[in-house]
This record gives C-alpha cells, structure tokens and sequence, in this order.
C-alpha cells in the first residue's frame, strides 16, 4: 500500500478543495481522510475506487445535512491506496478505532467478552473464568455475554462435573479437601480422592456439554450409575444419580436453546431518534450463552445498513467470529465482510439475513430485545436531561454540564487512606472513566482531608493539563461536587486556582447541622450556601452522585486495607517466590517465626540457598 498526501491548499475548503484532490486520484482501492482546520480527522472511509468515491463530495449539492456540514469544515484530506478493497476496509476500521472520528458510527463498548477456560497445562485440569489474550495452554469456550453468564456456567458445571476451579499453587498446598468438596461441588483430586484417568472422563463430558452434546453425556452418565447398581456399588450410584439430577436441572433452564443453530452470533440493530441499539446474542454449542447490548454513535442519518456494517467490522476486530452470524438487517458489502471474517476465523464464515424457520426466531427475539432496550434508555435519557437542566439551574451553572466529577476521600485515621473520583454524564454513571487514587504525600498527616484532596486533584488535573491543554477533549469536567463545606470549597478553589483552572465550577456538599438525607447545604466559593426544597429531584440526584462517590472510596480503601492484612513479609523480600514462601511457611509455621529465625536453621529448608538465607535476616534485621 502506498500513502499520499497531497500538499496542504489554506486558501480553499469544502467541496472546491476536493474537486482539487480529484486531478491527483486514480481508480485504486483505499481509504480517505477529511480533516478540519486543525488537522482533527472528520472522517475515514474506505473505497474500492478512490476517484469515483472522493467525486461525490465535490459536488455543491445533493448532500444531508451532515454530509453537507462535513464537507464544509473540511480543510484538507490524506489518501491510503491498497492493494484490494479487503486491505482498505480493514485499514478504514482500523483507522476509525484509532482515531474516532467524529463523522464516523462509532462502537464505544469494545471490553474483551469473557471465556470458559479448561486449563491443561497440570495433570487435573482447572476450570475457570477467562478474559482478554488466548495464551495460556488449554481450550478455550466462548464467548460469553457477560461475567454472570460465565459464572452460573461455572456453577453449573462444578455441580454436574466436579471439576476443580483452585489454583495450581492452591492445588499443590492442599493436605484435606475444601468445602467445594464437602458441599459436592468439587471431586477432590488435590488429595487423591479421584484418580487422573478419571478425572480425565470427567472433563471430557464437561468439554462435550460445552459443545452441546450433553444429552450423550446424560446417557454415558445413566449408563454407569446401571452398572454401579448392578455391580452393588451403591454409594458410586448415588453420585452418579446425583450428576444427573444436576444435568437435568442444567437442561431445564435452557428451554430457549436452539435445535438447529449449534454456532453463530444473534445481531439485530434498531434506529429511532438518531439513536441505535444493537443486541448480539451468543450461541455456542446448540446453546444460549448469553447476550449484550451496544449503543453505537450515530449523527442522526446513516442507513441500517451503513450502522450494520460499521457495527460488525468494528465488532469483530480483535474477536474471533462463529460459523455463522445472523443479522436483522443486510450490510453494504457482505460478500466482502464474509471474507474478512472468514479469514479472521480461518474457516468459512456465513452471513445471513434469515426470512423464515427458528434462524429467523432467533433474530426477532434479539430485534424485540433491541427495541425494548433503547426504548428504555431513550426514557432514562430524558429523565437525565431534566436532571442535568436542574442542576444548571439550582447551580446556576453557565451551561447544562456534559460531565461532573465527584470526589471522596475515604481512611481509618489515615491509614490506607484513598481518593475516589466517580464520572457522570447525559447517558448516567460513565464508569469506565471512575478513578481511585492511593494517598502518597509522605507530608499529610493522618486523617488530614484537605491534605489528600489536595494531593488527589493535583495529580487529577496536572495530567488533564498536560495531555489536553487547550481543553479539546471531553475529558474535561464541567461541574466538581467535592464532599464538605466552606472549608472544603476555599481549600479546593486555591488548589485549582494555583494551576490555572478555576473556571470550572465547583460545588461542597455537606450534610447540615443534623447530617441527615435532605438537609444538605450547598457551598460555592465567595457565595453564602444555600438548600434545595426537601422533595426536589435536583437535591435527590446530588445525593446519589455524592453517594456513589462515597461507595467507590470506601469499597477502595476497603480493598486495599484487605490486601495489607492479607500482606506477607516474606512478600517483600527478593528470590522468596510462591514456592519457596510455602516451603518457609511450612517449615517455620508463620512468617515470624521466619523472622527469628538463624542463618543455619533457614538454609536447612528445601530451596533456601546460603546467600539467600542471609538477604533473609538481612531484611527482617533491617526491618
């Protein structure tokens, strides 16, 4: 592939510079930038003749309103010729994913789903949840919907398989058996209660009810509980018909799995509104693992098919697609998207929009789904709005705020002590920009909450200045509500002060004189504070907003106070790893009897050289 940008024209924009770029164009494939004034990409596109393409943007007319409105902030454009319109459409989704483009549908969920994973680098194989890259040795079932998805499978199948679950370090440390044995979720095999061979056939049928064929693993198990009846193996019986009560249990709840589909993805779009919801539904194994719904960004006039097809390339970038993906609605390209996919896989993909019989079933069930769902975010948006357009006005903010940061701070006599910020927005909570902050000033003294304010708004809006100075991006809050009073507010409004950014309006919320819900007084630098009526909405939003930020600060400090109990010595020292840590521990009984320990009586243990032996009571004298 080649790139090609043309020499940069100031003097014209919209439809007269591209008619310029024309005369440089020739019919390859590729992919296409427009850029505004300040060299911010507008939008990508892919196109299988670049000429014919780009020529209908230099028309002066004919255009939507968007179109219209892109063309004429567009200063100047950048060209990618490729070899084959495949390579361009995968470099435009890659472009779209790097870049996000404002003209452009974009796919703002792109978390890794999770997997099943049958572990098999021990002798017993582990059972577990899985997420993000295919590395480790073993097979892998998925993708699920969600977590919970993935967790009730699990539940599932220590129920009807007996599979273990633990770590290997865990495994290897065991001398009886856990309570997943006791309550029969698990067949002991860290203990020897099962021999490999047949804990082996054990994650066999699991693997095969993961494939859907759970019905010849319910008759290999009625098989066998026949024959231990018939051999007088009573108890083995009893296990046995127990497996299969599970298993039937499993079936019942998956009435809704389907027959004639053993693999494929479930993918219905609706559009209202200018807004879009897509609904993907997961079949693996002639069952229903689950399903997720996405919100793409539009600009209020794409097709469904133009959404499809954006929606499914940027989907499946870093996924490995099913056999088979089933759509509400036709894409632009599908021989074209069949053959990327295909290629992704490494085996034939189909794409289909079914008409008739229990493929079209399953597509309905997921457009009703796609309905439903933005229909209910269309009303939780709304009531947001009215929420937002109060607090502007009890505030008496300048705009209606697209983003408010919320800060909490959170210690017990200032030991572990942790900052909380929580982000909401038009659509609610944005929770994947909520951030906690470790106190790390040696100079706080415990307990001192302006102190680590300080601390947490410094390093919070320090890097904000220094990756978005000229405040180009969305990162930027709108509104602080910081929990306190006066206090609070003028120890606030000098930190932001001091770096330059106390134009953002910032609000103290305190609790009154009672420090009751309801009787919160509202704080703002230079100005006498103030309350809202007891059943205002506003006062009712701002409580939830402050106590989200109060249950994010407490549940870090909580995590990070528990990791310091469950912390080790013998942690902090380097060369004692997970193996040598359980044969010290083992040997000596707790990490303080480590730390008393001589020279002479640590080399004595399995794996602990002289040298260090001595970096041991090296470390424990110092300490």
């Amino acid at each position: 592939m080649t790139d090609s940008t043309p020499d940069k024209r100031p003097a014209k924009t919209g439809h007269t510079l591209i008619q310029d770029y024309l005369k440089t164009l020739d019919g390859s494939p590729g992919v296409y930038r427009m850029l505004d004034g300040q060299g911010a990409v507008l939008y990508v596109g892919k196109a299988r003749n670049l000429r014919a393409r780009v020529s209908n943007y230099a028309r002066p007319a004919g255009h939507s309103g968007r179109i219209a409105r892109m063309i004429r902030e567009t200063c100047s454009m950048m060209f990618l010729t490729t070899r084959t319109e495949t390579e361009a459409l995968l470099l435009e989704q890659n472009l779209i994913k790097q870049l996000k483009p404002r003209y452009n549908v974009l796919l703002r969920d792109d978390k890794s789903f999770p997997n099943i994973l049958v572990a098999k680098a021990h002798p017993f194989a582990q059972i577990k949840k899985h997420r993000g890259a295919k590395s480790e040795k073993g097979d892998y079932y998925g993708p699920f919907a969600s977590a919970g998805a993935v967790n009730r499978t699990l539940n599932q199948l220590q129920r009807v398989f007996l599979l273990r679950s633990c770590t290997d370090a865990t495994f290897s440390s065991r001398t009886r058996p856990c309570l997943l044995y006791q309550i029969k979720r698990c067949s002991a095999p860290c203990v020897g209660r099962i021999e490999q061979a047949d804990y082996a056939a054990l994650v066999l049928d699991a693997e095969r009810f993961l494939q859907g064929k759970s019905t010849a693993v319910q008759a290999n198990l009625a098989r066998e509980m026949a024959e231990a009846a018939e051999a007088m193996e009573y108890e083995r019986a009893a296990a046995l018909r127990d497996r299969i009560k599970a298993l039937t249990a499993v079936q019942s709840v998956q009435a809704i799995n389907p027959r004639g589909v053993p693999e494929a993805d479930v993918i219905a779009l609706h559009m209202e509104g200018g807004q879009a919801c897509v609904q993907v539904f997961f079949i693996r194994g002639n069952q229903s693992w689950g399903n997720r719904d996405f919100y793409p960004r539009l600009n209020g006039v794409e097709s469904a098919d133009e959404v499809m097809q954006a929606f499914i390339a940027q989907f499946y970038d870093g996924k490995v697609p099913p056999r088979m993906v089933l759509l509400s609605h036709g894409i632009e390209d599908p021989d074209l998207m069949a053959e990327i996919l295909t290629a992704k896989a490494g085996r034939k993909v189909v794409l289909g929009v079914p008409q008739r019989g229990e493929k079209a079933e399953l597509v309905e069930n997921a457009l009703r789904n796609a309905r439903e769902s933005l229909a209910r975010r269309m009303s939780e948006s709304a009531a947001q709005a009215r929420l937002l357009e109060g607090l502007a006005e009890a505030f008496d903010l300048p705009a209606v705020p697209q983003r408010i940061e919320v800060y909490d701070n959170s210690h017990i006599q200032g030991t572990n002590a942790v900052g909380g910020m929580v982000v909401a927005g038009p659509e609610g909570w944005i929770k994947s920009q909520y951030r906690k902050f470790n106190i790390k000033g040696t100079e706080i003294t415990p307990g001192d909450d302006f102190g680590m304010m300080k601390e947490v708004l410094t390093r919070r809006f320090s890097r904000l200045l220094k990756e978005d100075p000229d405040r180009q991006t969305d990162a930027w809050p709108d509104l602080l509500l910081i929990d306190g009073g006066a206090g609070q507010v003028s120890a606030v409004h000098q930190i932001m002060a001091d770096m330059g950014v106390e134009d953002i309006p910032m609000v103290g919320v305190a609790k009154g004189l009672d420090r009751d819900h309801g009787k919160e007084e509202f704080h703002r630098f230079g100005q006498r504070p103030f309350a809202l009526r007891m059943n205002d909405p506003v006062l009712y939003f701002v409580q939830r907003l402050r106590d989200e930020a109060h249950r994010w600060a407490i549940g870090t400090h909580r995590a990070k106070r528990a990791k310091a109990v469950m912390a080790n010595p013998l942690d902090e020292i380097a060369g004692v790893g997970a193996s040598r840590k359980r044969a010290l521990l083992q040997h000596f009984g707790s990490a303080k009897a480590v730390s008393r320990a001589g020279l002479a009586d640590l080399v004595a243990v399995e794996g602990i050289s002289e040298s260090l032996a001595q970096k041991i009571v090296d470390h424990f004298q110092k300490g």
